[in-house]
């Protein structure tokens, strides 16, 4: 490997923190393939242009169409039509 490749080798903490995220968030990239690993005796490194040049997806749920009705929250109501979701013993 030519020297400027290896200079481009980062750790994946370096990359979290060049990217101001978790290591967990770099190493969730690296499982899902979205970040390469170069193994250099038996430690891994991402490479900075790629850290630099990725950018996230956009995620969650699609906007629903206007028109289109909401569904059901799920939230279950008491008989009297106080929430007891999240509550532990009733009221106080």
């Amino acid at each position: 490997m030519p020297t400027n490749e290896l200079e481009d080798l980062i750790t994946q903490a370096a990359a979290a923190r060049l990217r101001s995220v978790s290591r967990e968030a770099i190493y969730g990239l690296v499982a899902r393939g979205k970040l390469r690993v170069v193994e250099i005796g038996g430690q891994k490194f991402v490479r900075r242009t790629e850290v630099e040049n990725y950018t996230p997806e956009i995620g969650g749920r699609p906007k629903s169409s206007p028109g289109t009705e909401k569904r059901a929250t799920g939230r279950i109501r008491a008989t009297n039509g106080v929430s007891t979701r999240g509550r532990k013993g009733g009221k106080k």
